[in-house]
C-alpha cells in the first residue's frame, strides 16, 4: 500500500500519521506548503524569530518524499506584517487561509497522475477544506480517498453555534469563522465528504456528527496522543498548599462561547465563592472589557511559551472546558499530564478521558448549574484532588501519538486489503 498524504501546514496529528506511514514504508509522498530541513546551514543566517517559525515546519519524512507548494502560504504569513490585511481576509483575500487551502489542494491534485504511475499509489489522505480537487482526481485514477475530519462535521457545528448566538447573543461575536462561512465553502465540505471512502476522526463527538447519508462510509476513530513531556514537567502534583489558598480553576483556549467560556463565567457567578479563583488563559476574541463585563473576577493570563503554559497548569488545581463544538481539544490531555482533573462536556471530544469521579467529571453542554455543582464538589473535597490528578496523569499517558498513527495507518491498510480481496472473492464464487 502506498499513500499520498497532504496537509497545508502540518500539526501533531499530521506528523503522527506521517511517522506511521514512513515506518510502514507506505508513504508515496507528503504534500505541504512549507517544509524546512532542520540541518540546512542557511537557517543560521536568519533572525531567531524567523528561524523558530520555520523550524515549526519540519516533518519526520525523508526530504525526497516531501513536496512543497509555498507561494500563497508565504504570502499569508507575510502580508499581515506588511499591513496588507485585506489580502488575508476570510474567504476574500488572495492569501486567506481558504485561498491557501484551495490552491494547495489544486496543486496536490495535479501531482496524482504522475505519482499513481511512478509509485503505484493506492490511496490519498487529505484533511477537511483541502481535499476536494485531490479527491476528484483520485476518483478518476481509482484511488481510495481517506478524509480526516478533525472537528465536528459542519452541519452539526453550524447548528450548535447558531443556537448559541441566539441563546447568548452577547457572546455571538466570539463564535468564530465557522458561523460566517459562505455557502460555497460549506458546499465544498459536503462534496469532500461525499467523495470520501474512509473518514478518520478523533472521538465520538466527531464521528456522531457524520450525517446519515454518509453512514455507510468506513470510519476510523483514533484519539489523539498526549504530549510527550520532559521528566520534570510530568511529575505528579502534590497540591500540599491547596487548602491554604483559593481553588484555582483553569480554562485554556480561544476565549469564546464555542468553548463554553460564557457558561463557565455563569457557573462561577452562581457559586459566588471567594475560595475559587478562575484563571483564563488564551487568545482574546473580543476586547478584554467585554469579558470583564460578563464576569469581572477572573484572572487573565496571556499566551506564552509552552514550558510556561505547563508551569501555569501545575499552579492550578482543576481544568474546565465546557465546549459546545470541538474535534478533540488537545489541551485537555495536556492539563491531565500536569496533574489536573477535568470538568468537560462530551462535545470536547474527550468523553473517553473521564473516569467519573476519578479523572474528573463529564457535564452536559449549556449547563452552568452542572458546572457549578462540580466546582462545588472540588471545593468540598480538596483533599481528593492530588489523587485524582495522579489518576488523570496516568490515564492521559495511555494515549500516545505512536498509537494514534499506527491505528490510523493499520486501519487504512485493513480496509484496502479487504477492498482488493472483494473482486477476487466474487470471481471465485
Amino acid at each position: 500500500m502506498k499513500i499520498v498524504l497532504s496537509h497545508p501546514t502540518g500539526n501533531a496529528n499530521v506528523r503522527a500519521v506521517l511517522t506511521a506511514l514512513v515506518k510502514a514504508n507506505a508513504l508515496a509522498e507528503f504534500n505541504t506548503t512549507l517544509a524546512t530541513n532542520p540541518d540546512a546551514g542557511w537557517l543560521k543566517l536568519l533572525p531567531g524569530s524567523v528561524r523558530s517559525e520555520l523550524l515549526r515546519r519540519t516533518f519526520p519524512a525523508p526530504q525526497e518524499q516531501i513536496q512543497t507548494h509555498p507561494l500563497r502560504e508565504i504570502a499569508r504569513m507575510a502580508f499581515p506584517k506588511l499591513g496588507l490585511n485585506q489580502l488575508v481576509r476570510h474567504e476574500q483575500g488572495w492569501a486567506s487561509i481558504d485561498a491557501v487551502y484551495q490552491d494547495f489542494d489544486r496543486l496536490t491534485a495535479q501531482r496524482l497522475t504522475k505519482l499513481a504511475a511512478s509509485q503505484s499509489v493506492n490511496a490519498v489522505y487529505a484533511y477537511e477544506d483541502g481535499a476536494l480537487e485531490t479527491f476528484r482526481q483520485a476518483k478518476k485514477l481509482g484511488l481510495t480517498c481517506v478524509y480526516d475530519l478533525p472537528i465536528a462535521y459542519w452541519e452539526t457545528g453550524r447548528k450548535l453555534m447558531l443556537e448559541e448566538a441566539e441563546r447568548m447573543p452577547a457572546w455571538a461575536p466570539t463564535l468564530g469563522g465557522g458561523i460566517q462561512d459562505s455557502e460555497a465553502k460549506l458546499e465544498r465540505k459536503t462534496r469532500e465528504l461525499e467523495l470520501a471512502d474512509i473518514v478518520v476522526g478523533p472521538g465520538l463527538f466527531v464521528m456522531d456528527s457524520i450525517p446519515a447519508w454518509a453512514a455507510d462510509k468506513q470510519t476510523i476513530m483514533a484519539p489523539f496522543g498526549s504530549p510527550v513531556l520532559p521528566a520534570a514537567a510530568s511529575q505528579p502534583k502534590t497540591n500540599e498548599s491547596t487548602n491554604r489558598r483559593p481553588l484555582r480553576v483553569l480554562f485554556a483556549g480561544s476565549m469564546g462561547q464555542r468553548k463554553g467560556l460564557g457558561d463557565l463565567f455563569e457557573a462561577v457567578k452562581l457559586l459566588n465563592n471567594p475560595d475559587l479563583e478562575l484563571v483564563v488563559m488564551g487568545s482574546l476574541l473580543s476586547p478584554i472589557e467585554f469579558y470583564r463585563s460578563q464576569y469581572a473576577g477572573f484572572t487573565y493570563e496571556a499566551g506564552r511559551p509552552h514550558d510556561q503554559v505547563l508551569a501555569l497548569m501545575r499552579s492550578c488545581d482543576v481544568f474546565c472546558l465546557p465546549s459546545i463544538v470541538e474535534g478533540r481539544a488537545l489541551v485537555m490531555q495536556e492539563a491531565m499530564s500536569q496533574g489536573l482533573p477535568l470538568i468537560i462536556t462530551p462535545n470536547t471530544g474527550g468523553a473517553d478521558l473521564i473516569q467519573e469521579g476519578k479523572t474528573g467529571f463529564l457535564v452536559p453542554i449549556r449547563s452552568p448549574k452542572a458546572i457549578a455543582e462540580k466546582l462545588s464538589w472540588f471545593l468540598d473535597n480538596r483533599d481528593q484532588i492530588p489523587e485524582m490528578g495522579k489518576l488523570a496523569q496516568a490515564h492521559a499517558a495511555t494515549y500516545t501519538w505512536d498509537g494514534y498513527g499506527t491505528t490510523v495507518v493499520d486501519s487504512i491498510n485493513d480496509f484496502y486489503t479487504k477492498l482488493v480481496r472483494k473482486p477476487q472473492i466474487a470471481a471465485n464464487a
